[in-house]
C-alpha cells in the first residue's frame, strides 16, 4: 500500500510541477495500464477498462465489468505508467519550447554548433536544437563543432523528425538583429533601419535614418572610428558593410546606395521606377563592383532598376583594349641582338661561298 501511496503522491507532484490537470494525468495512466494488461494477459480493448484510486493510487483492470486484476499487477502498473507519463511530458515540453521560440522568431539567439549532418548544421540553442539548412549557411564560412555562433530565427518547420526549429546564417535579418545589439540608437528607435540588401558572405548594404534632429544616422552606426560596425562585420566573418543614409528622394537614394563610388547625376524616372545615372570615367567600375555587384545591391537595396551610363559598354571597351593589345604584340618587330646579327652574316657569306664554288666545279666538268 505504501508503494501504491507514494507513487499516487507521485504523479501528482508531477501534474502540479508540470501545470497539468491531476485527471489528464490519470486519464494517461488508465489508458497505459489497459495496453499493459493487454500486452501481458491478451484481450479485447473494447472490453477493458481501468480504475486508479486517485487516494491511494490502486489500480485495478476490469473486463466487461468484472475485476480481473492480476494479482502484483499494481507494480506493472505504476512502471507503465510511469513511462507513458514521462512520454507525454516530454511530447508538452517540446510543444511548449516549439510555442515559445515561435514567438521568437525574427530575432537572434546565441547557439553552439553540436553536429554536422550532410549539408545542415544542428546547433545547441540550449532548451532545444535548431537546424541550419545548406540554403541558410554563409557563402565562404567555416563550421566546426562546438563553435559559437548568433543565429537568426526563421521559423518553425515540418520535417521527417517532427518539427524543427530553423535558424539562419544568411538572412538579412541576422544584419539587422547584430546592428540593433550594437547600436543603442536603434534599440531605442531613435535610429532606424529602413532597408537590408545583402549577398551573404560578400557585401551587405545599410540604409539607415534619423527621427532625431542632430543624430547622425550613419555616425551613429559606423561608431567611433568604426567600432561598432567593425563589432557587427567580425561576427558576420569580415563580410562588408556599406551604411548609408536614406533619403525619401529616389535620386538621392539611389546616388548613396551605389557608395562607395561617387556620383555625377541621378535622373529618376518615377513611371517606370528607373533611375538614369552618371559617374566619372573613372568611377565606373566601382560603381558597378566585381561581377556588378555593388549596382545589384543598390538596386536591391533601393527597389529601383539602377541604368549607369556606359556600364553596358564597359566590358566590351575592356575587351577591345585587351584585343589591341594582342594585335599590337603581334605586328611588333622582333628585336635582333647583335651577336645574333653577326652570326646570321656570317651563315649568308658562307652560303653565297658554297653557291659559287658549285657553280664553278659544274662549268670545269662541263669543259
Amino acid at each position: 500500500m505504501a508503494l501504491r501511496t507514494e507513487f499516487a503522491a507521485a504523479l501528482n507532484q508531477a501534474a502540479t510541477e508540470r501545470g497539468v490537470d491531476p485527471k489528464e494525468v490519470l486519464t494517461i495512466v488508465q489508458d497505459a495500464i489497459i495496453a499493459a494488461y493487454k500486452k501481458d494477459y491478451g484481450a479485447d480493448t473494447e472490453d477493458l477498462s481501468a480504475e486508479i484510486d486517485p487516494e491511494t493510487g490502486e489500480a485495478k483492470v476490469f473486463e466487461k465489468g468484472k475485476d480481473v486484476t492480476p494479482q502484483g499487477f499494481g507494480r506493472i502498473a505504476a512502471q507503465t505508467a510511469k513511462q507513458v507519463l514521462l512520454q507525454r511530458i516530454r511530447e508538452a515540453e517540446k510543444g511548449a519550447i516549439l510555442s515559445e521560440f515561435e514567438k521568437k522568431v525574427g530575432t537572434i539567439v546565441n547557439g553552439m554548433v553540436q553536429r554536422i549532418e550532410g549539408t545542415n548544421l544542428v546547433v545547441d540553442l540550449g532548451k532545444t536544437e535548431a537546424v541550419i539548412p545548406g540554403s541558410e549557411k554563409t557563402l565562404g564560412e567555416d563550421y566546426r563543432l562546438n563553435q559559437r555562433l548568433k543565429v537568426y530565427i526563421v521559423g518553425i518547420r515540418e520535417s521527417a523528425r517532427g518539427q524543427d526549429v530553423i535558424v539562419s546564417r544568411a538572412h538579412k535579418g541576422l544584419v539587422e538583429g547584430l546592428f540593433k545589439l550594437e547600436v543603442p540608437e536603434i534599440g531605442s528607435g531613435i535610429v532606424e533601419i529602413k532597408a537590408i540588401a545583402r549577398e551573404a558572405g560578400q557585401r551587405s548594404k545599410v540604409a539607415v535614418s534619423s527621427k532625431q534632429t542632430g543624430v547622425d544616422p550613419v555616425g551613429s552606426c559606423v561608431g567611433q572610428k568604426g567600432v561598432r560596425v567593425q563589432a557587427v562585420i567580425a561576427e558576420l566573418g569580415l563580410e562588408k558593410i556599406d551604411v548609408i543614409a536614406y533619403s525619401g528622394d529616389p535620386a538621392k537614394f539611389v546616388a548613396a546606395a551605389l557608395s562607395p563610388a561617387k556620383v555625377n547625376k541621378v535622373r529618376a524616372d518615377l513611371e517606370n521606377k528607373t533611375a538614369f545615372v552618371e559617374v566619372p570615367e573613372d568611377q565606373l567600375s566601382l560603381a558597378i563592383g566585381k561581377d556588378g555587384q555593388n549596382v545589384r545591391l543598390a538596386a536591391k537595396l533601393t527597389g529601383w532598376k539602377i541604368d549607369i551610363k556606359g556600364a553596358e559598354n564597359i566590358l566590351d571597351i575592356k575587351k577591345e583594349t585587351e584585343d589591341e593589345d594582342k594585335t599590337k604584340e603581334k605586328k611588333k618587330p622582333k628585336k635582333v641582338s647583335k651577336k645574333k646579327k653577326e652570326v646570321l652574316k656570317k651563315e649568308a657569306k658562307t652560303k653565297v661561298k658554297k653557291t659559287k664554288k658549285k657553280k664553278e666545279e659544274k662549268e670545269e666538268s662541263e669543259e
